[in-house]
């Protein structure tokens, strides 16, 4: 859970919807099936008909009970159910929109471990729910707490839906030709085990597979975009022209480059700015990054003339300050990258923001094709400024104001890095962890400044 509601209380939903440990809480699979009549019942009310819901998860062995259980609560309030089994979170958004359904439900927990999981809700846009649409959730469910007796669920549709979105990537990607192109994918043992490797594959690629065979239990498990270390090994001892590798439900990912470096979403959002300025694309010659990314990004992107609006953590933010500012490229150092993608011909919706770590992917190769060069050539135009980031566990998560002293180290901290660094406090927002970034010329001393700041943190928290 996250924040307060306007009343006070705590809130349901966190920054990315509800996440925890599986088995426990509203990740319990009686309490789930309580809170998809609630979605239903919240999302429903005003809909003729049976509306559809759509659900998917993602590799973890709790994903098919929660989906099970959400699809019972969903069908009591009178929705009809389709299952789509294992996905990626931006491609059960997109069925959800482009199949009709009133509502999708994601149960993922992106790059946690296992035994932890979550539920994602997307509205008929595949977008994801407003707090006053969350709160009255909440409301519903805390009015309306007795079990869930339906036992119709969810009808399977695994194999045709999967389909949909492949075809659905390729068509964005319908330029692309990635012949002779020696790719490692990691797909972190993920929602994207099945629709990465296709779409790769169909587009050509020459592609050597790891962490794509999910068992319940394997899930970002030494691997995928937090954990590349392996990628890493197997592009030099394959002699890749790249790496790809996905986290836990697909939405986001990092790439190695052929000589085995790390290259972020930071390094990602540098290049592809560049690119469609060049190509005359880029809305507004500006992007949206988030308060994470690193200086160097603004120093590159500065001197090729695109702008930065800076927002807050995390990819809704992200898509406000897009929508805010009329752009259509954004994204975080995480490698989660937003793009606007042009709707069919005849379709006149709105056009769609997308974050997909595998259309993110695509997009880099296609301008490494367009460059003629390496991965390693293309994102040099990125120079990081050394950054770290401690993350404390804590207890409780105060305003940092109200913590004695703190701000004050980080403004002695910030005196004497001067214009080269900087200091960033925040909390997790799906996590009890407070994250200390510190950014400056010197990474030992950096360090020694985020090491001393994190340890005061748990003190005066430990104190209160």
């Amino acid at each position: 859970m996250g924040g307060r509601n306007a009343d006070g209380r705590p809130r349901l939903f966190g920054t990315d919807g509800i996440r925890g440990r599986a088995g426990e809480g509203w990740l319990r699979e009686d309490r789930a099936a309580v809170l998809g009549r609630a979605v239903a019942a919240v999302l429903g009310e005003s809909l003729p008909g049976t509306p559809r819901a759509l659900i998917g998860h993602d590799g973890r062995r709790s994903g098919p009970g929660l989906l099970a259980a959400i699809g019972h609560g969903m069908a009591e309030a009178g929705f009809h159910v389709d299952g789509v089994g294992l996905i990626t979170t931006p491609g059960l958004a997109v069925l959800t929109r482009d199949g009709d359904y009133a509502v999708g439900v994601m149960i993922s927990a992106s790059h946690n471990p296992a035994h932890d999981n979550g539920i994602k809700i997307f509205d008929e846009h595949g977008g994801k729910l407003g707090d006053d649409v969350e709160d009255a959730i909440q409301r519903y469910v805390e009015a309306h707490g007795e079990p869930v007796r339906e036992r119709r669920g969810a009808r399977h549709g695994e194999a045709v839906l999967e389909s949909k979105y492949v075809e659905y990537l390729l068509r964005i990607a319908s330029d692309l030709d990635l012949s002779g192109l020696r790719i490692v994918l990691d797909c972190a043992n993920g929602g994207g085990s099945h629709v990465a490797p296709r779409t790769l594959e169909a587009l050509g690629a020459d592609l050597t597979l790891i962490a794509a065979d999910p068992d319940g239990d394997n899930i970002n498990r030494d691997c995928g975009s937090t954990k590349p270390q392996a990628l890493q090994a197997a592009v030099i001892e394959l002699g890749a022209d790249l790496g790809v590798a996905l986290d836990g439900d697909g939405d986001r990912c990092v790439l190695v480059d052929e000589r085995g470096e790390l290259v972020d979403g930071d390094a990602m959002l540098t290049l592809l700015a560049i690119d469609a300025k060049q190509r005359r694309l880029l809305t507004g010659d500006a992007i949206v990054a988030t308060v994470m990314s690193n200086k160097g990004l603004h120093k590159a992107l500065s001197e090729a003339g695109v702008g930065v609006h800076t927002v807050g953590v995390g990819d809704r933010r992200v898509v406000e300050g897009l929508r805010q500012h009329g752009l259509s490229l954004g994204g975080e150092q995480s490698g989660h990258v937003l793009f606007e993608v042009d709707q069919d011909p005849g379709d006149q919706r709105p056009s769609a923001l997308i974050g997909d770590g595998t259309l993110t992917a695509l997009r880099v190769m296609a301008a490494m094709r367009r460059a003629g060069t390496s991965l390693s050539t293309l994102a040099g135009t990125f120079r990081a400024f050394p950054q770290v980031l401690v993350n404390q566990v804590v207890a409780d998560k105060p305003p940092f104001e109200e913590l004695p002293g703190v701000l004050d180290e980080v403004r002695r901290i910030e005196s004497e890095l001067g214009d080269e660094g900087r200091v960033l406090l925040r909390y997790s927002g799906t996590e009890s962890l407070a994250r200390v970034m510190v950014e400056g010329p010197d990474e030992a001393l950096i360090l020694s400044y985020a090491d001393g700041l994190a340890a005061i943190i748990a003190a005066r928290i430990a104190d209160r």
